[in-house]
């Protein structure tokens, strides 16, 4: 299909899914938009939540600074979101906004700011909570404060999604929560945020993407709408991805990485997730520093090999570009999950879990956390074959070393 090329990238379109999205080159601009109707909605007070740097590194803080200035919109700022963002950061935000009287949280970042935000502004509203008791589901939330969502890599898909995730260490817990009243109000998509994402980051945070759709596209709940979803967002990832590696500032290969990754969050945000997500909290919660997407890559090939038989048709198709002769039978999982392993090696993602300091000692306490870890028996539970304490454990030593092994 040639007819991307034909798309204008700088014409600004609406993602309308539950949350209103500007897509496009130029889209942060209709942050100026953003704010004038927070004004006319009475928001006077927002925080906003973003790592240390990439918030202006990217160019979106000469844009939200003076947009809120000019509707004035006073604004208290969290900067301390790391990668895996912990309970203690959501915490910490959360008192910021509180004692500030904040009404609104604008979060500026990828999917560690945006979910942070998202956490934020339910304890804004439950203030006899904190970000324990929210992540652990001692509690429901029925409300939040507006969360408008600038989103700056293409992987997450959690500025049109109602999902969150932080990390509570001294459990080595990384639980995920998913509820209607963080939907964000608005969010915006702008491909000209992400060119300066370096080599790693984009190939980690695309690789998130890929995996939501893995996952959305052959869960118990899967849908024609989550399946279709999954196969233009492989589509698009396998085209594109190497040419904004090869092309960082490519904006036509960011603008189409970005959009697969906001339609692999609606795809999962519908058909859910499974196997790979819920094995991979448990490894960057026993190690922080492990970049999620990373994770997700050391897992896929595996998971992809376990759960092909019982939806080879599907997953035939989610990976047609690389596989081209697939028939979507059983017998050709191994073949599948080998060559979406050799296109991850082409890409620069080599590494495996031994790579990373796992080894087959560490297999039965991952599995016991991917078990017991609050929300993440969710995801199992919906995992196209049972997902057994020996299945699981099959996952993780199938991920130590590279299947051609």
């Amino acid at each position: 299909m040639l007819w991307e090329s034909q798309i204008p990238i700088n014409q600004i379109f609406e993602m309308r899914c539950k949350t209103t999205n500007y897509f496009g080159v130029g889209a942060i601009n209709k942050f100026y938009d953003i704010a004038k109707d927070l004004k006319e909605r009475g928001i006077t007070k927002v925080i906003l939540v973003t790592g240390r740097s990439s918030y202006k590194k990217c160019g979106a803080w000469d844009v939200v600074k003076p947009a809120l200035e000019e509707n004035g919109i006073e604004y208290v700022h969290y900067d301390k979101i790391g990668p895996n963002p912990t309970v203690d950061m959501v915490d910490e935000a959360a008192q910021m906004g509180r004692e500030f009287g904040a009404q609104a949280v604008i979060g500026i970042g990828g999917g560690s700011p945006i979910d942070s935000a998202k956490g934020v502004a339910i304890l804004l509203e439950y203030t006899d909570k904190d970000a324990r008791q929210l992540y652990e589901l001692k509690f429901t939330p029925k409300k939040a404060k507006p969360v408008i969502a600038i989103n700056t890599t293409h992987g997450t898909g959690t500025e049109v999604d109602r999902f969150a995730v932080a990390s509570i260490l001294e459990k080595e817990y990384k639980p995920a929560i998913a509820y209607d009243c963080i939907y964000p109000l608005y969010a915006i998509d702008d491909p000209a945020l992400t060119v300066k994402l370096p080599a790693d980051q984009t190939r980690y945070v695309t690789i998130d993407a890929l995996n939501h759709v893995n996952e959305a596209a052959t869960t118990k709940v899967a849908s024609p709408y989550s399946i279709l979803l999954a196969q233009e967002t492989a589509r698009l990832i396998f085209k594109y991805l190497p040419e904004a590696l090869n092309h960082p500032d490519n904006l036509q290969a960011r603008y189409y990485l970005l959009y697969a990754s906001a339609i692999a969050g609606i795809s999962f945000d519908n058909g859910l997730l499974h196997f790979t997500h819920a094995l991979e909290h448990p490894l960057s919660a026993v190690k922080p520093e492990l970049p999620h997407g990373l994770g997700l890559a050391m897992l896929l090939p595996a998971v992809i090999k376990h759960i092909y038989p019982a939806t080879a048709p599907i997953l035939a198709e989610v990976y047609r570009p690389l596989v081209p002769d697939a028939k979507g039978v059983p017998g050709e999982a191994l073949k599948v999950a080998k060559a979406v392993e050799k296109w991850l090696f082409s890409i620069g993602i080599t590494e495996k879990l031994t790579d990373v300091g796992f080894g087959e000692d560490d297999v039965k306490k991952l599995a016991e956390l991917a078990m017991t870890t609050p929300s993440l028996d969710l995801l199992l539970s919906l995992a196209p074959i049972p997902a057994t304490k020996e299945t699981v454990e099959a996952i993780y030593r199938d991920s130590l070393y590279p299947l051609s092994e």
